[in-house]
């Protein structure tokens, strides 16, 4: 007898909301909670009672909101000096002990937790909602993140899954999933650009659709860019008025005002998107010390209520939220740059996202795209808090391999990495392996070698961005390749591979491969890219191109020129007297390759690249009756009975030249006298500023 198909869901973990989806026949279908209710608000509270999450929660939340946490995945994989100033909007609190660089705990309802453990709440209510409907168990999930989610944020999701008592079989991009949802529904070919404004990120992705494959070719965002900013920024213009001289009450420190100003200002936004007004009424706490509007001057109201009334237009709300929403262009317009497409060759957008509801986003979008130009409409036909989700529930399906619609036979999803991957290489450039945009699952190998003779073991400094220097990029990882033999600069064939998984983990491993010594890491760095880093990095790698590319291209100059150098000076010697080849040249040769050995120095102690290149194939020139005498040696020490790697390894003792491999690491500093004695033991192991 068969086994039953094991139930895979799709899980839509959101800022503000949560939902739980699956496939029912060819249609995803979102699965509503206890009370009937399809979302999930994304609020988990402690009470006499026990763990409240959703809709209960939110009762909390509103009278005992040092009890209660949401928005909880703007916190994920992020560091203290991320969010400090946020959570002076927050009601809930960092541990005492925070520091800077660790992950962020948090203190509420009596209890010290990680945004992990929270959304791990609300995983388990979606678990316990999805259980209820199926009547079995459910173990295995599909979670969607935000396009931009960066290592240490997506890690934290699938730990959330983890505790959550979920197998996550696959983390998919949020703008991804809702192509995939549309995507049943259109099944045709084009490009898509899906513009995703959720209430604590920002994605946009270009997706192109053909024959069944979605394949992701550009995507950008905003890992902190959401409602949320929309709400703290309305809720800040509010504490501001409530503090004014019409009522002199300062209630920033008063969580229970705000969370209730919160609620007040989240009401009215939405009512703004279907109609021209909306009123704010909020009834002040007890107390002395504020003044009624119709109070003589200088007299104070000791009353113990006041109300708090504000009309808002339409026309005033997109005013104050217009900085807010213009944040969302600029990651388009790259995203448009990295796919090398105009706003017209955009055959349909996609909005998702609570936030897209807003008539003037939906406005900016539309003249960013040139719909109305075009005579074509944003595709708003899915409900936008509902399609990611749904989506969820395609790529669920899929992996659940219970693929009886045929549409689904032929689905492929390609996702791709937001940002370039490498390592550092000698003189501290980058040397990218995975470039930006480039479609995940993905791997990719290049090989490198030692810098200095005798080197056992080197550094492997793992990296991301986009500009040419490391001290530019964000460090991801740093692990040793140890073991290597003893063997002089160059000869090592050190093999690095880069592999990306379909959740865009990363993994980095190292062999060297003459010997087999390997070495692995899993980069789970501790916390997330913060604001500026998230915004910047690629921006910067325009901003900064042609100052980059110039040092670039003098450390690398400097470093053949070290090199070179090098070789003619070991070349001179053989076991500490003049070597035969040295001895073949004239005077006159060896004036000339010491004039352009001093040049070459000269050159690559200053600032022009082209100066130290030019210097470099004049002493190439020079020398070149030199490499041919050497070379015409090692043969002839071949054809004596070596074999053709000692002949190798005796042209790279006399000659300093490198294989093949095309970056150096960074050179170990070497004690040359332990080194003589102790051949086996490592040098120090490379350093890099």
């Amino acid at each position: 007898m068969s086994e039953a198909p094991s139930i895979v869901v799709g899980i839509d973990l959101g800022t503000t909301n949560s939902l739980v989806a699956y496939m029912q026949g060819d249609t995803p279908v979102v699965i509503p909670g206890e009370d009937g209710e399809r979302l999930v608000p994304s609020v988990v509270a402690w009470t006499d009672n026990g763990v409240a999450i959703g809709n209960a929660a939110r009762a909390t939340l509103m009278q005992d909101s040092a009890s209660a946490v949401y928005s909880a995945k703007r916190l994920m994989g992020r560091d203290l000096t991320d969010v400090e100033a946020e959570l002076k909007l927050f009601p809930f609190r960092l541990a005492e002990d925070a520091k800077p660089g660790e992950t962020l705990r948090l203190n509420v309802g009596g209890l010290t937790l990680t945004p992990p453990e929270i959304s791990a709440y609300i995983l388990q209510q979606l678990k316990r909602n999805a259980e209820r409907f199926f009547g079995a168990p459910v173990t295995k999930a599909v979670i969607t993140v935000p396009a931009y989610f960066n290592d240490a944020q997506r890690q934290a999701t699938k730990d959330a899954g983890r505790i959550a008592g979920l197998e996550v079989l696959r983390l998919v991009n949020e703008p991804t999933a809702a192509a995939l949802a549309y995507g049943l529904d259109k099944q045709k070919d084009g490009v898509i650009a899906v513009y995703d404004f959720g209430g604590g990120t920002f994605d946009i992705s270009i997706l192109k659709l053909h024959e069944g494959i979605f394949e992701v070719i550009a995507t950008g965002g905003d890992t902190h860019l959401g409602g949320d900013d929309i709400d703290n920024l309305l809720i800040a213009i509010a504490i501001d008025d409530i503090s004014s001289e019409n009522f002199q009450l300062d209630v920033s420190g008063k969580p229970e005002v705000i969370q209730a100003l919160r609620k007040q200002i989240i009401e009215a936004k939405i009512a703004l998107s279907t109609s021209e007004i909306a009123y704010i009424h909020l009834t002040l706490p007890a107390g002395a010390g504020y003044r009624s509007p119709d109070l003589p001057e200088g007299e104070v109201n000791l009353k113990s209520q006041i109300d708090y009334a504000r009309e808002i237009t339409r026309e005033q709300f997109e005013q104050l939220i217009a900085g807010v929403i213009a944040r969302t262009a600029s990651p388009v317009k790259q995203a448009l740059k990295d796919a090398g497409l105009e706003p017209a060759q955009i055959d349909e957008v996609v909005m998702v996202g609570g936030s897209t509801r807003i008539p003037a986003v939906r406005k900016l979008v539309t003249e960013i795209f040139q719909l109305d130009a075009r005579g074509k409409k944003l595709h708003t036909e899915l409900n936008p808090d509902e399609v990611v989700a749904l989506g969820a529930a395609v790529q669920a399906q899929i992996l659940s391999g219970n693929t009886a619609n045929s549409a689904l036979e032929d689905l492929l999803l390609l996702d791709v990495t937001p940002l370039s991957l490498g390592i550092e290489a000698l003189g501290g450039v980058v040397a990218k392996i995975i470039q930006r945009n480039s479609t995940i699952p993905a791997s990719a190998t290049e090989h490198f070698t030692t810098g200095v003779d005798g080197q056992t073991n080197v550094a492997i400094h793992v990296l991301q961005g986009e500009r040419e220097l490391a001290r530019d990029c964000r460090s991801l990882a740093r692990f040793d390749l140890k073991g290597i033999p003893p063997m002089v600069a160059g000869l090592p064939r050190i093999e690095v591979k880069f592999l990306i998984d379909a959740n865009g983990i990363l993994k980095v491993s190292a062999r060297e491969q003459r010997s087999g010594q390997e070495a692995q890491i899993d980069v789970k760095p501790t916390y997330g890219l913060t604001d500026e880093q998230v915004e910047s990095m690629i921006l910067d790698s325009f901003d900064h191109a042609e100052d980059d590319i110039t040092e670039r291209q003098l450390i690398e100059a400097r470093n053949e020129a070290t090199a070179i150098l090098e070789a003619v000076e070991k070349g001179k010697f053989d076991k500490g007297q003049p070597s035969y080849a040295w001895q073949q040249l004239t005077p006159e040769e060896h004036e000339a390759i010491a004039a352009a050995s001093a040049a070459l120095q000269t050159a690559a102690n200053a600032t022009d690249y082209k100066a130290i290149r030019g210097a470099i194939e004049a002493l190439d020139q020079a020398t070149r009756r030199f490499a041919e005498i050497m070379m015409d040696s090692a043969v002839t020490g071949a054809m004596r009975g070596q074999t053709p790697a000692q002949a190798g390894e005796s042209m790279g003792q006399n000659l300093g030249a490198t294989p093949s491999a095309p970056h150096g690491f960074a050179p170990a500093q070497i004690d040359e006298a332990d080194t003589a004695e102790n051949p086996e033991e490592d040098p120090d192991k490379s350093t890099e500023d």
